[in-house]
């Protein structure tokens, strides 16, 4: 294979590649479970105990996860790498070095984790921000390790070199300008690889929002009781109507 790395590929703990590999096949049952457990096992808490002053959280938890959804839109329109594998496990057919990836090696995950970091602050329990915090870090770096233990086997010296030259998680902000440029974006590949995940995790928002006030025997207004339901509604109508376009071969890349 050549020279090694000086920079860790993987990990050095083969039950951790391994536990990666599960995640990476199971993820989408894994992850809503959990997330389930903590919202439900865990009390949401207001912020300074009134609802006014929880408003106010809500809307930065909101604007943390649209961070993470920009993230991600971001990515896939400009350079997208195909994350769902193959026969879910991880694959890769070519090493994808352009766009965000040139600034840091997992800008998906990034935008996944700042996602999740959103709805921690909106339900604002300690237990939430703590144990929520060191599962979901500790999965997606196991995932990842699983990822860059197949890259190295696959590419070698040129996925040992990528990784010397770019973070695996802190983007490198420097020059991100020039990369972008002479690069179209391509809204339509957003809509199809991202719309259903960017409508479940606004619904959660919705849900979450609902759930506190309810635990906290806060009464809806008029207005507040039509949105809500309403706003859920709509969302979903969006996933639907995107998955039915891109069935019925309407909307493509």
């Amino acid at each position: 294979m050549g020279t090694v790395s000086p920079v860790r590929i993987g990990s050095r703990w083969p039950w951790f590649v391994d536990y990666g590999n599960w995640l990476f096949k199971y993820r989408n049952r894994v992850f809503p479970l959990v997330m389930l457990a903590l919202f439900l096992g865990f009390r949401p808490r207001l912020a300074g105990g009134s609802l006014a002053g929880d408003l106010w959280l809500d809307l930065a938890g909101f604007l943390v996860a649209m961070a993470g959804q920009a993230l991600r839109a971001a990515v896939i329109g400009y350079a997208y790498i195909k994350r769902g594998g193959l026969n879910k496990k991880v694959h890769a057919d070519r090493l994808v070095t352009e766009g965000y990836f040139g600034h840091a090696r997992n800008p998906l995950y990034d935008g996944n984790l700042l996602i999740l970091a959103g709805l921690f602050v909106i339900h604002n329990s300690p237990w939430v921000y703590l144990i929520g915090s060191l599962y979901f870090l500790s999965a997606y770096r196991a995932i990842v390790a699983a990822e860059e233990t197949f890259l190295f086997a696959r590419f070698g010296e040129e996925y040992a070199s990528y990784c010397a030259r770019v973070h695996r998680w802190w983007p490198r902000l420097r020059g991100l300008r020039a990369t972008m440029q002479g690069m179209a974006f391509n809204w339509r590949r957003v809509v199809i690889k991202d719309c259903a995940s960017a409508c479940t995790w606004m619904i959660m928002c919705l849900v979450l929002i609902a759930y506190e006030r309810i635990a906290h025997g806060y009464a809806w207004s008029a207005g507040a009781a039509g949105w809500l339901p309403g706003g859920v509604l709509v969302l979903f109508a969006a996933a639907v109507l995107v998955r039915v376009l891109k069935r019925r071969g309407i909307l493509r890349e």
